[in-house]
């Protein structure tokens, strides 16, 4: 099921709580949302983002991190001429979201954000309000249909799959288990991109402190998804049929940082990313 939100809907009230969204669950983009210091959250998800900290106390960080990976994997494609961008969990927007970032190097930048999440929709359709329908969608769909993604009419009315699309899975594959053909939605993405095309992942993985990051995945048991770790190379293989940029599949700070990586961003090893390319 997919249900495409124009900007035309208008802002958000303050007491906006659609009756689909389920408050008994914990939701992943609601936790990253407190992580980050986010208001966008119910107590649920506050208390199993409070659980995972517990035993992780570095996940802030870690969050902190991947939204900075994130804004350095978009300015780079932009700078190296891409200029459409497919967001697939989105999570809660905020500062430094994939549009804000684009059109910083490319005023025209096309952008279609998709999320699964009916109250990660109507806050990017908040976001969004008066936005140009030409350059931008808030697409409702689950990245496990890529088809409903794929074939989707407002995906193809702001993007041209002709052309070269950067396709952005940041902090999402990781809540697609094996069993749901997690690297097989991925090829069919990269199969259904133009070459010249861009791939954008980060994952979680275990990091340097053995069994740390398993214990801290008690905070999503009762999450709407679970959360899966995988190694190195399993989060490679999402990159058949590109060609991964240096420096390759590296933990998140270490991926082109701005600035030099200090001993706290070596710390933060319990994820990984890189950027490929399809030639």
């Amino acid at each position: 099921m997919t249900e495409e939100l124009g900007p035309e809907a208008g802002p958000l009230l303050p007491d906006w709580d659609p009756p689909e969204i389920d408050r008994t669950k914990a939701h992943p983009a609601r936790i990253y949302d407190y992580l980050l210091g986010g208001k966008d959250n119910f107590d649920v998800d506050r208390e199993a983002a409070e659980v995972a900290l517990g035993l992780m106390p570095e996940l802030r960080g870690m969050a902190r991190a991947n939204r900075a990976f994130l804004g350095r994997a978009v300015r780079h494609l932009a700078e190296a001429g891409i200029t459409q961008f497919l967001d697939i969990g989105t999570g809660i927007p905020g500062p430094g979201n994939t549009g804000e970032v684009a059109r910083a190097v490319q005023p025209e930048a096309r952008v279609v954000y998709v999320d699964y999440d009916p109250m990660v929709s109507a806050h990017s359709r908040a976001l969004l309000a008066g936005a140009d329908s030409a350059l931008t969608a808030v697409v409702q769909a689950d990245v496990r249909e890529p088809k409903t993604i794929l074939d989707n009419g407002n995906v193809h009315t702001v993007l041209d799959f002709d052309k070269p699309i950067a396709v952005l899975m940041v902090a999402l594959l990781h809540f697609v288990s094996d069993a749901e053909d997690a690297h097989g939605i991925v090829a069919q993405f990269v199969d259904a991109l133009a070459p010249g095309s861009a791939l954008v992942v980060s994952h979680a993985s275990e990091g340097h402190e053995l069994g740390k990051s398993v214990a801290a995945r008690s905070g999503w048991k009762n999450a709407t998804s679970q959360l899966v770790l995988r190694d190195r190379g399993e989060i490679e293989r999402f990159f058949e049929g590109t060609e991964l940029l240096d420096p390759g599949v590296v933990i998140i700070p270490a991926w082109r940082p701005d600035d030099e990586l200090t001993d706290e961003g070596r710390s933060l090893d319990y994820g990984q990313a890189a950027v490929g390319f399809k030639r």
